[in-house]
């Protein structure tokens, strides 16, 4: 958590976008625990952006209250933040979520495989991203720690990469699927047993260990592979075997696959 000298109210604001995954978790903790809070959606609010400037900062989810902010995606800050008990949080082994990851993943694989081609440019409710944008995040986040691993550090940028004119078609998505999900096995087989999970990690938003990250990590792309199977429903397609329940325990996801799971995809 942070502070600033900003003359602002004590109102809690949240700052965040359509199909974010933390953004919606982070809404729905504060929901949860019954905190009040302003809604500022930086897709429909041209002055949402403006207001975080104040803090130096252009990234979401955020949360404000006075001249003090939290990064969203670290909910311990939000609680201490919005005078929430936090007490202890419990994470999954290690082996645990690298056995479920390699399940998200080959499940975004099949998903993606049902992912008519004529639909990957179509784009999702509210949210300037196309349904290839969209399985392209989701192999892009565990291949953003793999670089991690490697030595470069995880920034807010790293997640908002797009696939480039050469990964447009089903194919070239799954090609760079398969290869992230082959690295990622290969990596933990001759590092997984050996690296030191309380170590920091060196991500943009706040302190973590690399085991809190490898969980993010788990959740943040099983949260998109939900949406993935949700166009496809909203397409008229059966998903093939999507994740259930069995997947998502332990996990500190949202609990609502899209902020308006009515939406029209």
């Amino acid at each position: 958590m942070n502070d600033i000298a900003t003359p602002h109210d004590d109102m809690i604001r949240v700052y965040w976008m359509t199909g974010c995954s933390s953004c919606l978790r982070t809404k729905e903790f504060l929901t949860r625990h019954g905190v009040p809070f302003v809604s500022r959606n930086v897709l429909e609010d041209d002055g949402a952006y403006d207001e975080l400037a104040i803090f130096g900062l252009r990234q979401v989810p955020i949360v404000t209250r006075g001249g003090r902010y939290a990064n969203g995606q670290v909910l311990r800050d939000v609680a201490a933040l919005a005078g929430i008990h936090w007490g202890d949080a419990k994470i999954l082994p290690v082996k645990e979520l690298q056995t479920r990851q390699d399940i998200i993943l080959s499940t975004a694989e099949r998903l993606l495989s049902q992912l008519p081609e004529d639909a990957l440019q179509r784009h999702l409710p509210n949210r300037p991203r196309s349904y290839a944008d969209l399985a392209f995040h989701i192999f892009n986040i565990p291949d953003a720690f793999l670089e991690h691993e490697a030595g470069q550090p995880l920034t807010f940028d790293s997640y908002m990469r797009v696939p480039g004119p050469d990964m447009q078609s089903r194919e070239a998505l799954l090609n760079y699927g398969r290869d992230v999900r082959q690295r990622l096995t290969e990596w933990f087989a001759a590092h997984g047993d050996k690296r030191d999970w309380s170590a920091p990690a060196d991500v943009y938003y706040g302190e973590q260990t690399l085991h809190e990250y490898l969980e993010r990590t788990t959740w943040h792309s099983c949260q998109h592979v939900r949406q993935l199977a949700w166009v496809l429903s909203g397409l008229g397609i059966e998903p093939s075997r999507p994740l259930g329940r069995e997947i998502f325990d332990g996990l500190p996801m949202p609990d609502k696959v899209w902020d308006d799971e009515n939406a029209k995809v």
